[in-house]
């Protein structure tokens, strides 16, 4: 777009001056930090899904029962290792280590903070490993990487229940990954950059979140069906697949597709901190009333912050909501929010284009664009609505109780819930 200069590698000058041992020593930090964090994430989550379901959760291991994820990681690393007669063994013990290996690559390119000077050193570097021209686009790639382990482990099984795991897992996230690639178009127009860190800078006095709002609630809902976390959890539908692709893992295997994704649910809370809250820019009114807020090691502490409340929304919505049909589920990917990112992707270039050439009120432009979306969501509900009272119409008047050669009562479409009362008064 005319106007919007795209950043290249000459334009990342703080990157690619770093000491190999410096480079190391920031690969072994934040992975002994992505271990940590995933341990700490699977207490918490146990905790807190157990205090809303008003029980203990985990008090033995540790003080507050701290080390009982550690517990449970040292207890499958013992266990057993079994491998199916059936199953093919390279692809078998391979699809864990495609999973995960990505779901670390990923943090490489995670900014936690700006330039700072090394302790007891003259040293100074960025608290990020390294960025690229196309960050984000990276991130997506490694998340593809990922598919192909779920793929390969659920066919590999040579189970049914597995396969058909990873036949939905791959369809799932094939189809959430495009709604999250559509929601960072609109990051990208206005940051005029696809690389994570000049992105967290352009955010320095407004969040994204808030200037971008629908493609921030459009990612939220993405990155939870990419993870394949609840409700979205539909891969491992323990109730119509047993447990889904990782059926027949067990012992290090079994834990190796977990730990991906645990690290997969704190990257993708890392990329919203990253696109959408501003990173490691500290949050408001802390950096009015602080100058120093936005320097130092301090800059960890907000990234670290927005993250964990990431993570306990993923928490939040385990313990709430139910499980989607399948059909639901992909459904609403592809009709409600493809359609909707790619309308907004619309409008976004068009206040762009506007702010960059002048010309038009965006007051009046804003309004447009709201009344726009408004008429489409209810043409959009309303038709649905239409449809679905059509089919139960016509479900109702075209049942034959003896289509298959046995009287078969039709289920009552919209009977109302009858209780002990009630048949006690009929009887």
């Amino acid at each position: 777009m005319h106007g919007i200069r795209w950043s290249s590698a000459a334009e990342l000058p703080q990157f690619g001056h770093d000491a190999w041992w410096l480079l190391v020593l920031k690969a072994v930090l934040i992975f002994v930090l992505l271990m940590l964090l995933t341990l700490f994430n699977i207490w918490a989550e146990r905790r807190v899904v157990a205090r809303m379901q008003q029980r203990i959760g985990p008090t033995v291991n540790g003080p507050f029962g701290l080390l009982q994820s550690l517990a449970d990681g040292m207890k499958l690393i013992l266990k057993e290792d079994l491998i199916p007669k059936t199953a093919d063994k390279v692809v078998f013990l391979c699809a864990p280590l495609i999973v995960v290996i990505p779901a670390f690559l990923t943090w490489s390119v995670i900014p936690f903070g700006p330039s700072v000077k090394l302790p007891w050193s003259d040293t100074h570097t960025p608290l990020q490993l390294t960025d690229l021209p196309v960050a984000v686009i990276f991130v997506l790639a490694m998340a593809s990487v990922g598919i192909y382990g779920i793929v390969l482990g659920g066919w590999s099984s040579g189970a049914t229940y597995s396969l058909l795991g990873g036949l939905r897992s791959s369809a799932q996230m094939i189809s959430y990954e495009i709604s999250m690639g559509l929601s960072f178009v609109a990051v990208f127009l206005y940051a005029g950059s696809m690389s994570t860190s000049q992105i967290v800078a352009a955010q320095d006095k407004i969040w994204y979140g808030l200037v971008l709002a629908p493609s921030f609630v459009i990612y939220v809902i993405s990155m939870i069906g990419e993870t394949n976390r609840a409700p979205f959890d539909l891969p491992e539908a323990e109730g119509e697949l047993v447990g889904g692709f990782h059926t027949e893992y067990s012992s290090a295997k079994f834990m190796l597709f977990f730990l991906a994704e645990y690290v997969n649910m704190a990257t993708v809370s890392a990329m919203a901190t990253t696109l959408f809250l501003g990173g490691w820019h500290a949050p408001w009114p802390i950096n009015l009333v602080w100058d120093g807020a936005n320097s130092g090691y301090w800059p960890v502490l907000w990234f670290m912050g927005k993250v964990m409340f990431f993570i306990f929304v993923f928490i939040w919505l385990r313990a709430s909501l139910p499980r989607l049909r399948y059909d639901q589920f992909m459904h609403f990917g592809w009709t409600r929010l493809m359609p909707l990112s790619l309308l907004w992707i619309l409008a976004v270039a068009t206040i762009r284009t506007i702010d960059l050439r002048g010309g038009v009120d965006r007051q009046w432009l804003f309004v447009a664009i709201a009344v726009c979306l408004v008429v489409i969501g209810v043409l959009t509900f309303a038709s649905e609505k239409k449809r679905s009272d059509l089919a139960e119409q016509e479900e109702v008047t075209d049942f034959d109780a003896f289509a298959g050669g046995y009287p078969v009562p039709p289920m009552p479409a919209r009977a109302p819930a009858r209780g002990a009362a009630d048949r006690r008064s009929d009887a």
